[in-house]
């Protein structure tokens, strides 16, 4: 008894870091023993890549928006939360925020009148920053794919060859390669990949897909979310700065509202011409027919009354 004593005291005077130390360096050497030939395990490398994103939304955000964001979060590894922005607030600010949260990247995501989305991608040090128009949203849970990925795994990046043919799209890969891509050795990650991240374009637009890998031969099921990003602007700074690049095919979605209404009122301003026309036309008197032609116009006997009647009876002979 008096040596187990002895042996539980000294393991007390030491501290919780060389605790942590020694059962490591008998974990290592268990396994060395365990593994025989093959060697000691190998350590994680270091992390070198150190990207952190933070992702988070302004006030006012609908749910649809929240979702979406939540499934972003899950599938990197490497992102943090914040809460949400007031919209008042100049967007210089979200620098300041994710310095605190030691980010350099951010994806912001801003609603206007709950009914328009728009997402920020911006690089908090130097810039550039990009801001996107985001439609046709559908989140995981609200597709339901039969496709399934670990969480923490690091994603493929997949790009169509557009991205390499124009300057405007070469820095946007850069920027969403950077912001969508895991970190190697992240300590929240997975070693391995299980899915592909597509970034393609048609039409002007930047459609997004997450794809599960099935086979080695390459075979993939669609996980969700998808989503796609009409670039609006590319500005020199974070969340401002020079304009680089402006989408000429951008179209307000203010002005398209206003021009289905005007194309609305214009049916039925339409249809209120026609009937003015149609009123003016008419005549404010009848015309009067030919009057003998009312001699044809007489009743049966059976609906004949009073001096009527004598129309229809016969004089005898």
């Amino acid at each position: 008894m008096g040596k187990k004593k002895k042996i539980l005291k000294f393991h007390s005077t030491l501290s919780n870091y060389e605790k942590a130390e020694a059962v490591l360096a008998y974990v290592k050497n268990v396994a060395s023993m365990s593994r025989g030939a093959a060697g000691p395990l190998k350590e994680k490398g270091k992390w070198i890549n150190k990207q952190r994103l933070l992702v988070f939304a302004a006030r006012g955000a609908t749910y649809r928006d929240r979702h979406l964001m939540e499934d972003i979060r899950t599938l990197l590894p490497h992102s943090k939360s914040e809460a949400k922005k007031e919209k008042k607030d100049d967007l210089r600010i979200i620098n300041e925020i994710a310095e605190m949260k030691n980010c350099n990247k951010c994806i912001y995501f801003e609603g206007r009148k709950r009914k328009d989305t728009f997402m920020w991608v911006s690089n908090i040090t130097r810039g550039p920053s990009v801001k996107f128009q985001m439609l046709n949203a559908h989140t995981m849970k609200e597709m339901k794919m039969t496709g399934n990925c670990l969480k923490g795994s690091r994603p493929l990046l997949s790009f169509d060859t557009t991205f390499s043919d124009q300057p405007h799209y070469m820095l946007m890969k850069e920027l969403l390669t950077q912001t969508f891509g895991t970190p190697n050795h992240h300590p929240k990650s997975q070693p391995f990949y299980d899915h592909v991240f597509t970034f393609s374009i048609l039409d002007n637009k930047i459609w997004f897909r997450n794809f599960q890998i099935i086979e080695e031969d390459g075979q993939l099921a669609e996980i969700g979310p998808r989503f796609v990003l009409n670039p609006i602007k590319i500005f020199e700074d974070s969340f401002g700065g020079a304009t680089l690049w402006e989408n000429p095919h951008y179209i307000n979605p203010n002005l398209i509202r206003r021009e289905a209404k005007a194309a609305h009122g214009m049916k039925y301003k339409h249809k209120v011409l026609q009937k003015q026309r149609y009123a003016s036309l008419v005549p404010e008197v009848p015309m009067k027919g030919d009057p003998t032609n009312e001699v044809f116009q007489t009743k049966p006997p059976e609906e004949a009354k009073g001096p009527e009647k004598k129309l229809f009876i016969r004089k005898k002979k």
